[in-house]
């Protein structure tokens, strides 16, 4: 034991017990050479391949893995587990490189990223998944064997052995009190263990504590954020009947159900555009919309960011119920044609037009024309981390002011967009506080120079009017913010504008 009591994990050498020896020292394979693997199974390696697609080109796990998969002809269990493992890794990628610095003895920038990937995935095998030890390692090992030459699978071979001496509990103590030596900032401590940036950690907790909830509740928001969700299917008010869809029926949207595993592309309802694949708290806030009072015509509608589709598929299904009709807007033509796939469904005289077009310009051109918007604003995707395992890596402190200028840019111009008597919906899929209600503040003075008039809905009315079961909304706030950890949705945020003059 150490003089503080804790356990002293080196050796007597003075090295980090497990510490695996350089790439040109590293321990030997129990297998003679002609019996070592020199390649792994099809799902071991399309996770690789995700992971290095992700790092080279910028790609997202969610677009890469299931053209990979269809291709190659990976199906079921295999299917499964080749996105547990890359999307485990992708989102664990934090803490295994703490563990792998401590067990390779040697700093993560002197490692090949392509090695480097291999042993997050090792890693994650070892520490994340029910894989048996030996399997683990030995299918890394010829994965690496196969990809980068046989020196660094002896190098892969070292390390993956040290990470497996030690139980996972005990790499997060060690890792833990490396990232936190004396023990006092707990930030820096949850950062490490629950694999999220430092910056990150802090707008969370912050967001928590502006929302009315407890900072204490941080830990369990960042656990959430490494769970893998259930997929979520929406059924489009109007289109399919809920006995198509199958699954469970969701604790917060009406219109949600819950697989409990397979395929959603499977489901013929969802093969033809009648459902699709969305988060309940994202169906939540177009229902609010929806839902919102309104004074008078309530025919047409507006969805300013509207790319991929999901919210608009919603909103054009609900406005269809009432001799409506809906005109998305997306300002990226890639997205604009994502929107038109997801309306496909829907019938022709509920869309008024898919556009390409700047959201921020709308209210400007279209002064006062729609009866209800919704904004679903680009953002920092910080409430859907365990959707976007990759996300969490890519963003920096830096993305927020650019991103909250062109939020209060695009609600300025929602606001300018409605009639007098109508309803806006500012929506976000992050929590932070310079995202969400810093935002709406800043529009709302805007406005307010502007000659525009706005009132607060009260969207907690609205939403606990909605929801399937009651919602646990500490505080005496307007708006909604929705948390994995509470209501297993992601952490979508929801404000409802009424325009007034």
């Amino acid at each position: 034991m150490s003089g503080d009591g804790r356990t002293d994990r080196r050796d007597s050498a003075g090295r980090q017990r497990g510490a695996a020896r350089s790439e040109g020292r590293t321990e030997r394979s129990a297998q003679a050479p002609g019996e070592r693997r020199r390649g792994t199974d099809p799902a071991r390696t399309v996770a690789f391949d995700v992971l290095r697609a992700v790092a080279e080109t910028d790609s997202y796990a969610n677009l890469v893995l299931p053209p990979l998969l269809r291709e190659r002809a990976i199906r079921g269990r295999d299917a499964g587990f080749a996105t547990e493992l890359a999307y485990g890794a992708l989102r664990l990628r934090g803490r295994y490189d703490a563990i792998v610095e401590q067990a390779a003895g040697r700093d993560l920038a002197t490692i090949d990223p392509p090695v480097l990937d291999l042993l997050r995935l090792g890693s994650h095998q070892l520490l994340g998944m029910r894989v048996p030890p030996h399997a683990a390692v030995s299918e890394t090992v010829g994965l690496a064997r196969q990809r980068v030459g046989a020196g660094a699978a002896q190098f892969v071979n070292a390390v993956l052995r040290a990470v497996g001496r030690s139980t996972l509990d005990e790499w997060l103590t060690l890792i833990g009190d490396a990232a936190d030596p004396h023990q006092d900032d707990a930030v820096a401590r949850l950062a490490a263990v629950e694999s999220h940036p430092e910056w990150v950690v802090r707008g969370l907790r912050e967001a928590l504590v502006g929302n009315g909830r407890s900072s204490d509740e941080l830990e369990a928001l960042l656990v959430a954020d490494n769970a893998a969700p259930r997929v979520t299917l929406v059924a489009r008010p109007g289109l399919v009947d809920d006995d198509e869809l199958g699954g469970r029926p969701g604790r917060v949207a009406p219109t949600a159900h819950v697989l409990d595993g397979g395929d959603p592309a499977s489901v013929p309802a969802v093969r033809d555009g009648r459902a699709g694949v969305q988060d309940e708290g994202s169906q939540l806030v177009a229902l609010a919309l929806a839902a919102a009072p309104l004074e008078g015509p309530d025919e047409r509608w507006l969805d300013l960011c509207a790319g991929p589709g999901g919210k608009a598929a919603l909103l054009a299904s609900l406005v269809d119920e009432r001799r409506g009709r809906l005109v998305a807007n997306e300002v990226q033509p890639h997205r604009a044609r994502l929107v038109e796939q997801a309306l496909r469904a829907l019938p022709a005289d509920a869309i008024e037009d898919v556009r390409t077009g700047d959201g921020r310009l709308v209210g400007t051109d279209e002064p006062g024309a729609f009866d209800r918007v919704m904004v679903d604003a680009p953002c920092t995707g910080l409430g859907a981390l365990r959707r976007r395992p990759e996300s969490r890596w890519r963003r920096q402190p830096s993305d927020l002011a650019a991103l909250s200028a062109l939020q209060r840019e695009l609600l300025g111009s929602a606001l300018a967009a409605v009639r007098v008597g109508g309803v806006v919906a500012y929506v976000t899929c992050s929590p932070h506080l310079a995202e969400t209600q810093l935002v709406v503040k800043d529009a709302l003075r805007a406005a307010a120079r502007s000659g525009i008039g706005v009132e607060p809905v009260d969207a907690r009315a609205v939403v606990a009017d909605l929801a399937a079961a009651p919602l646990d909304l500490p505080g005496d706030r307007t708006d909604v913010q929705l948390w994995p950890h509470v209501h297993g949705t992601d952490a979508m945020h929801l404000t409802l504008l009424r325009r007034t003059s």
